[in-house]
């Protein structure tokens, strides 16, 4: 399919994707034009690590692509965590396309370190990128899809968060990261909660793929001759199915690669023991503990956990 082609499921949208000049985001920014959205392609140009990159602007690189194939798109070269630029990036959308109907938050980096080990710097730039940068661009959206909610319009938006198998398992040698993504999960499902009076729907995905982060660390440098289950472009089909108003679920995390995906939940309940209406004893609080474990699954192992 091309953007030409007039019968893609998100045909009339408008959608930002963060993080959009590589790997994933650029994966889900080609297919949502793919599939007739009109793109705000927004990369700040940072390397892996969140160092200044020299090279040419990404972002512009997804936009010539998206343009090449029949689409339109537009570069963004916003920081998504600074508070100024991310309501400007909402606004560059409505003022460039007349509206906004989905949002899609990618963008991130790795400072990958044991916790004995981590600095203040190290843990805060995570939250700060990831865990601000999906509450930041999302506020400026639910404002503006907000006011047009309450002014009487039919309002059918979708966000799309990124969260990760790290942030719902956790990862050695990742706590910063995976914490942040942990954050990231339960905020989509704060969001579901709080927004679809308004008419939006959130979820998230949690991909498995090939990209800067993950190359030479999780997965080989290259890719193989043949089918790719790592390449990010099999994650994307989901996101564009979650960012098209065919989506009908909202609240839900999902993990997805390779032509493959389930949906994720969250903390539930073990069993309930109890000592009756009275308080109970420190040894009777050990023996409750080992009571509810041995009734309750068992929890996925950590990543790189021995």
């Amino acid at each position: 399919m091309t953007a030409e082609s007039g019968t893609g499921s998100c045909e009339g949208r408008v959608a930002i994707v963060t993080g959009a000049g590589r790997g994933l985001g650029r994966a889900h920014a080609l297919e949502l034009a793919a599939e007739g959205a009109k793109v705000v392609v927004n990369d700040l140009g940072v390397g892996r690590e969140g160092e200044d990159a020299s090279e040419l602007s990404p972002a512009e690189s997804v936009v010539a692509e998206i343009e090449a194939m029949g689409g339109q798109a537009v570069a963004n070269g916003a920081d998504v965590a600074d508070w100024e630029q991310s309501g400007a990036m909402i606004q560059q959308a409505i003022d460039t396309f007349g509206k906004l109907d989905t949002l899609v938050c990618n963008a991130g980096f790795l400072r990958d370190r044991m916790l004995a080990g981590m600095s203040e710097e190290e843990w805060d730039l995570m939250m700060r990128v990831h865990l601000k940068g999906h509450f930041a661009p999302a506020r400026h959206a639910i404002a503006y899809w907000r006011d047009m909610a309450k002014a009487g319009e039919t309002i059918d938006a979708r966000v799309v968060n990124t969260s990760s198998g790290a942030g719902l398992n956790g990862s050695i040698g990742q706590g910063n990261y995976a914490a942040a993504k942990a954050g990231i999960a339960l905020l989509t499902i704060q969001q579901a909660a709080e927004w679809g009076r308004y008419g939006v729907k959130v979820n998230a995905v949690a991909p498995d793929a090939r990209t800067r982060m993950t190359a030479g660390i999780f997965y080989a440098e290259e890719a193989p001759d043949g089918w790719d289950d790592k390449d990010p472009g099999n994650v994307s089909p989901l996101v564009c199915w979650l960012a098209s108003d065919s989506c009908d679920v909202s609240g839900r995390v999902f993990e997805s690669s390779g032509g493959q995906l389930n949906v994720c939940d969250g903390w539930q309940k073990g069993p309930i023991e109890s000592v009756g209406e009275r308080k109970m004893s420190v040894a009777e609080a050990g023996d409750l503990v080992q009571k509810s474990i041995a009734g309750a699954p068992e929890p996925a192992p950590v990543h790189g956990a021995q």
